[in-house]
């Protein structure tokens, strides 16, 4: 398939000349008192006009704000108060012509008037129909609208930023100022295929240091994507132990809050709980399993079993254990459970007993090559400790210096360009004629071209987009 041109410059790219809508925010009963219905197109103002009524003489000017009501053309019936936003192309988001009503928030209005405007002619946007607009008549790039996407869908501060610094364009610089080099290497090369006895010899020594120099930045860059994957989707942090040790009160220490029940009882958690939070940026999904033990009771075996289940689909595994009992037969069993690859944190709860007695503290005795850390899920003590050592197993130690990061899609893009660059060292290794050079050197600046929508097929454009919410 044929790659999607964009529209550039202000000239406005309409493919199917249809006016879309959708209903741009949130909507729920009783929640929010601003509701948007967004509508883009040739007639999107022609069907703001009929279904809006401004009082007095309020002009209908681009980018002001109207007062007034919107009306069912059928009857003159009011549905709602409500504010006109008119966005004519090419200054809005789509670089279309842009209607937004600004209605009351809830469930009735907000939908009353999408209805109103589908009537009138508009037809009910896709997801991300919007910015997919947006793209194809050149006003954003793709990593810009990959990364609105990811403002929307950030779970903390840091990933916030991170998107903020896609849609600043960050991510586009760097990209394209590596695919530049990149061409400017093969115009070099592919001059000196045609007309080399017409120019002076070419210096291949700088052309495979200026190639060496774009594969190292390239494997950084996909090295880096896993830290902003850790920002955008979070970890799973399964904490298992035996019965009683104390994992819901550990739960409870890293949210700050009542989410688990406290008894002395074991066997209490019957089920896997889970609790988010963020710790110092990174979001995170705790998972309090049922403690695992023999026993007779259905319930809890099911519990248990759902326990074996997160071990298995963790990102990092907390095993908690006893201090006052020390480490037993049985946290070493529990250890064994913890599948191969997983970063495991060993934690021994109860330091506020031992500090009580007197006694000493007893150390994990098969503890060697994994981190132990003790604390008091009861009192608190330990818990900043415990933090740290588990954003230390997580690998999150260099996000704070994160500007930006490639996600899973760009990655793939980007190893691939690495791929092709490394091919192409190796031919030069070899001393192969230039043409021969040119060949992956290609097949790099298209997977470049690719991360953002220099080169990308419809198809391609329609997978990504799908993945946005409607109305935007």
């Amino acid at each position: 398939m044929q790659p999607v041109t964009r529209g550039q410059g202000t000239d406005v790219t309409n493919l199917n000349g249809e006016t879309i809508a959708a209903i741009a925010t949130a909507v729920a009963a009783g929640a929010g008192s601003v509701a948007i219905v967004r509508l883009s197109g040739p007639e999107a103002e022609t069907i703001g006009r009929r279904l809006f009524v401004a009082p007095g003489a309020q002009c209908w000017e681009s980018h002001r704000v109207l007062y007034g009501h919107v009306v069912d053309p059928a009857d003159g019936r009011r549905v709602d108060e409500a504010l006109l936003l008119l966005m004519r192309a090419p200054r809005s988001f789509t670089r279309e012509d842009v209607v937004e009503f600004h209605c009351h928030g809830g469930l009735m209005a907000v939908r009353r008037v999408l209805e109103l405007a589908l009537a009138a002619g508009a037809r009910l946007a896709a997801a991300g129909e919007f910015s997919q607009r947006a793209f194809l008549n050149g006003r954003l790039d793709l990593t810009r609208a990959e990364a609105i996407a990811e403002m929307i869908a950030a779970r903390s501060r840091r990933a916030a930023e991170l998107a903020m610094a896609g849609i600043d364009g960050g991510l586009q610089r760097r990209i394209a100022g590596l695919r530049d080099r990149l061409l400017d290497q093969l115009a070099e090369l592919e001059a000196r295929v045609d007309f080399e006895e017409d120019l002076p010899p070419l210096d291949g020594e700088a052309v495979r240091a200026a190639l060496a120099a774009a594969h190292m930045e390239l494997e950084r860059l996909v090295a880096e994507s896993r830290q902003g994957e850790l920002l955008r989707e979070g970890l799973r942090v399964a904490i298992v132990g035996r019965p009683n040790v104390g994992k819901s009160s550990l739960l409870n220490l890293l949210s700050r809050r009542e989410r688990a029940i406290v008894t002395d009882l074991p066997g209490t958690t019957r089920d896997l709980l889970e609790s988010e939070l963020v710790l110092d940026g990174l979001p995170l999904t705790l998972l309090d399993t049922a403690g695992i033990r023999p026993t007779e009771d259905r319930v809890e075996r099911l519990g248990i079993e759902r326990s074996r289940q997160a071990l298995a689909a963790a990102d990092v595994v907390l095993l908690l254990f006893d201090l006052v009992v020390g480490w037993t037969e049985a946290d070493q069993e529990l250890r064994a459970l913890v599948p191969n690859g997983i970063p495991l944190l060993l934690v021994g709860n109860k330091i506020d007993a031992l500090d009580h007695a007197g006694g000493a503290i007893p150390a994990a005795t098969d503890g060697a090559g994994v981190p132990v850390v003790r604390i008091s899920a009861l009192t608190g003590e330990g818990r900043d400790r415990l933090v740290e050592a588990l954003l230390a197993c997580c690998g999150a130690g260099e996000l704070q210096g994160l500007q930006v990061a490639l996600n899973g899609r760009q990655r793939e893009l980007a190893a691939s360009a690495a791929a092709s660059l490394e091919r192409s060292l190796e031919t030069a290794e070899r001393g192969m004629p230039w043409d021969f050079w040119t060949i992956d050197l290609r097949g790099a600046i298209q997977s470049l071209g690719a991360i953002t929508g220099e080169e990308v097929s419809e198809a391609v454009l329609d997978r990504i987009f799908s993945r946005f919410c409607i109305g935007k």
